[in-house]
């Protein structure tokens, strides 16, 4: 799987969370979701100030490497957190090197199939943030863009 390496600057998200893991496919159900409330619920449109219409998946808090818990974001970056700050959360996203990797396809098979193969890449990841950025550069779900970040060191 190819992908390039990038400096990125810091940036600030504001969102929904949960605490998963990878184990017996609870993060598929979690983070389904989570993306479900964001959406359906309303929670996007209660970030006021968006820098951007993409919408971001964060991977954060990890107890270890992937196969440890860890907490998962569904956000928006923002420069400055909402007024109504009710059931969100912002966190910081450090400037850095990533690896970044170009998807495109189904948002939820070609997101899961990119991650079993980067799981299984020898990427010296930093396990501090990585996450998945939804370009939103189409109505059709079967063939978005989508950027994959992995912190590394």
């Amino acid at each position: 799987m190819e992908y390039e390496i990038v400096e990125l600057e810091e940036k600030i998200v504001e969102g929904i969370n949960v605490r998963t893991t990878n184990q017996d496919g609870k993060s598929i159900q979690d983070i389904g979701a989570l993306w479900q409330k964001f959406y359906a619920e309303g929670e996007y449109n209660k970030i006021e100030n968006k820098v951007n219409n993409k919408a971001i998946g964060l991977y954060t808090e990890y107890e270890g490497d992937y196969t440890k818990p860890y907490s998962f974001i569904v956000c928006s970056e923002v420069d400055k957190k909402s007024n109504n700050m009710e059931n969100r959360i912002v966190k910081v996203i450090p400037k850095g090197r990533y690896a970044k990797f170009v998807i495109i396809g189904d948002v939820q098979k070609s997101v899961g199939e990119a991650w079993g193969k980067i799981w299984n890449m020898n990427l010296e990841r930093k396990y501090t943030c990585d996450f998945e950025e939804y370009q939103n550069n189409t109505e059709d779900m079967q063939n978005q863009e989508i950027h994959i970040y992995i912190a590394i060191k």
